[in-house]
């Protein structure tokens, strides 16, 4: 992980730790391009949580964007997570 990213997650931790109680909902958004394992490698990431998951494809059908709704442990879990879906290629974390 580069230092903006290292950033970035020290400060999203920080907000997260001091805004809510564990454990709690979070709502995780991405955008992949349209492309059915992209999309289907997202949701694995999800698999055995009670996650809600919603998918509406772009005006064009070019990208696809994702909202996550699930229960989440703590701070660290959700970093976890976005770490996790970073590796899917082409993905955009909201």
């Amino acid at each position: 992980m580069d230092k903006k990213s290292s950033e970035f997650y020290d400060r999203l931790k920080t907000q997260l730790e001091q805004d809510s109680d564990w454990p709690s909902p979070y709502l995780f958004k991405f955008i992949v391009p349209s492309k059915l394992d992209k999309i289907a490698e997202i949701e694995a990431a999800f698999d055995g949580t009670d996650a809600k998951i919603n998918t509406r494809d772009s005006s064009k059908g070019t990208y696809t964007s994702i909202s996550i709704k699930v229960t989440m442990e703590s701070a660290d879990s959700i970093i976890a997570k976005y770490l996790e879906v970073s590796s899917v290629e082409g993905v955009i974390s909201l």
